[in-house]
């Protein structure tokens, strides 16, 4: 079968869908992979994969009802030149526009992977209510002839039926998020020397990098041989972004060292003690946290949607409520003075990743309901069965 896979950054194709894509190319499918922009390295490794790249121009942050058009008929040309007999789609634009030109141009099965619903269904957004509607609508089309919709966790879920992004007869399938990989990510022994913590995320206020510096500045006032590690890079751009002059400031104030973005994040992770996400962004299943169990890293992130699926309180991690830098700065005291504890809880973090976010069994999951599994492989059931949220439409 022909498989097109549509995505708003080239980039995400090899970091969060390379070995789905590399299942589908085993499996004997000819995969077309999407996005707007042409990054070399990701060109290289799609063509030593067996797979085929084309440009679908984008303007991936803009509301611009032209350039959407312009984007959907891009997608018209694309079903024409492609006919795909499989079209999978992630992130807003292209499950939206991709799905309507799956719908109007082509027979495709079309299968929609909904990461997170992101900043328009966040709490910062509710003074845009307006910009929400128009987007559930617009999702609400794109999905509508969905043969199943992918989610990560049932709160988001839930929040498409209230949106009515979702219809009540639609299949909806929450799975264990993109996977890890657990021979890239290896699992690596806490580090010797001072205790140490790692947040990595987008410089915006609600990843909770507020809270982060201010929970530093709590803890450091305690524990000044303590670090704090920030693996980021300024968000001019996003409405909730941070700057470099931000990130100056908290660096000459002594109470985090900066690490700039980076295409391989395992030497960060395997240095840190603790892994810290402290969102209130709407996430799906952030893969930062999937990259910090399966290296053995215990979590300290928000009792939010997404953000806490993977987290089993006192166990692998710990959850403390959003937008509280005490509560977090307690959090952290809590690690620093038990490191039997932290210890316990790196074992923990490994094996929920091989339990449950195993890339190899998440991706079977995936090939099997998209009906793009040989019957020669039958899907591990080491991992819990995905849950079908709504039963299947007749």
């Amino acid at each position: 079968m022909k498989v097109v896979i549509l995505s708003s950054l080239s980039w995400s194709l090899i970091n969060f869908r390379g070995a789905l894509i590399a299942r589908m190319i085993e499996e004997g499918h000819e995969v077309v992979a999407c996005a707007p922009d042409e990054e070399p390295e990701v060109l290289e490794r799609l063509a030593r994969m067996g797979v085929r790249f084309r440009r679908t121009p984008m303007a991936r942050a803009g509301t611009n009802p032209l350039h959407d058009v312009r984007t959907l008929l891009h997608y018209r040309h694309l079903m024409r030149a492609e006919r795909p007999d499989v079209v999978v789609a992630y992130t807003q634009k292209p499950i939206i526009y991709g799905g309507l030109a799956a719908r109007l141009w082509s027979r495709a099965r079309y299968f929609s992977i909904m990461s997170g619903l992101g900043y328009v269904f966040s709490e910062e957004a509710d003074g845009r209510r307006w910009l929400r509607s128009v987007v559930s609508r617009l999702y609400r089309i794109g999905i509508a002839q969905a043969r199943c919709i992918f989610v990560f966790n049932s709160d988001d879920h839930r929040l498409m039926q209230e949106s009515g992004i979702v219809s009540p007869t639609q299949r909806v399938m929450q799975v264990p998020g993109s996977g890890i990989d657990l021979r890239h990510f290896a699992e690596q022994p806490l580090p010797k020397g001072p205790f140490t913590f790692l947040m990595m995320g987008r410089l915006m206020r609600d990843k909770g990098v507020g809270e982060y510096v201010e929970a530093a500045r709590i803890v450091r006032a305690r524990h000044p041989d303590v670090r704090f590690l920030l693996l980021t890079r300024p968000e001019t751009e996003n409405p909730t972004g941070y700057t470099a002059a931000d990130l100056d400031r908290w660096r000459e104030a002594g109470l985090i060292e900066f690490l700039p973005e980076t295409r391989d994040v395992r030497p960060f992770i395997a240095s840190a003690h603790a892994f810290v996400l402290p969102s209130f962004y709407r996430e799906g299943l952030p893969r930062t946290i999937l990259e910090a169990l399966a290296t053995g890293r215990p979590v300290i992130t928000t009792d939010m949607p997404g953000c806490r699926d993977p987290i089993r309180h006192g166990v692998n991690g710990l959850l403390v409520p959003p937008r509280d830098a005490s509560a977090l700065a307690d959090a952290m005291e809590a690690m620093i003075a038990n490191p039997q504890r932290v210890t316990a809880m790196a074992g923990a973090a490994r094996q929920t990743a091989v339990d449950v976010y195993d890339v190899d069994k998440v991706n079977a999951l995936l090939l099997e309901t998209m009906q793009l599994q040989s019957t020669a492989h039958t899907p591990p059931r080491a991992v819990p069965p995905p849950a079908l949220l709504v039963p299947e439409r007749a």
